[in-house]
């Protein structure tokens, strides 16, 4: 099975997991377009969505799904949102739409987090994606240099601006065996928003395709 129908299938099968009368937190990129559109179908059985991007945002009232204010709804039952790597662990990389601050908070808000991804998602360890770091613009260069000390090699995505208005930096050259301390530590730089690592909060269900990831 190609690439596209896994991501089809895992974005309607992460339809189970809506409630009735929900409200339901959606993430970003191409998988969970798909997620999107099939619930489309159910938008008069629940409340509205809370979106981590405008992208996002753009697409669910396209489709006639009220978008609503995290901080007007309060705790969420479900998250549904994509990933660039998952390792067996459900830990996961976020962050290649430069989404990944605002997906972070959402599924902290979120009881349960369905990740939806294709079988070329998965990984024995992450890293081999670069590690997105969302920075504020004036530390940059300071994060990239304590990164760099740390093994990574920082590299600025030039030209991209998250929906936040900062700065994205991919780290390559990373084999990430300890996601959660990694986070943590990454988290304290100054000048860090927030790393794409979900690993202490990870998936609490992955899809690949159609099916749970055993």
């Amino acid at each position: 099975m190609d690439h596209a129908s896994e991501k089809r299938q895992a974005g309607e099968a992460a339809i189970r997991y809506v409630e009735e009368d929900a409200i339901v937190g959606v993430g970003t990129g191409s998988t969970v377009a798909y997620f999107i559109d099939a619930l489309a179908d159910l938008r008069n059985r629940i409340q509205g969505a809370v979106s981590s991007s405008e992208q996002s945002s753009t697409l669910l009232r396209e489709r006639g799904i009220p978008v609503l204010d995290l901080n007007a709804v309060g705790p969420l039952t479900l998250y549904v949102d994509g990933a660039d790597e998952c390792d067996p662990s459900r830990h996961l990389i976020k962050g290649g739409g430069a989404a990944l601050t605002r997906e972070k908070i959402v599924a902290a808000a979120a009881t349960k987090f369905v990740c939806i991804i294709d079988s070329s998602k998965r990984v024995d360890v992450l890293g081999k994606f670069p590690l997105p770091v969302e920075v504020i613009p004036m530390a940059r260069s300071l994060v990239g240099r304590e990164i760099a000390r740390r093994g990574g090699q920082p590299v600025w995505r030039d030209g991209v601006v998250t929906d936040n208005g900062n700065w994205i930096l991919d780290v390559h050259g990373l084999r990430i065996t300890d996601p959660v301390a990694l986070e943590t530590e990454l988290n304290q730089l100054a000048g860090v928003v927030t790393v794409g690592l979900f690993a202490r909060r990870r998936a609490d269900v992955v899809l690949v395709g159609s099916q749970v990831m055993g």
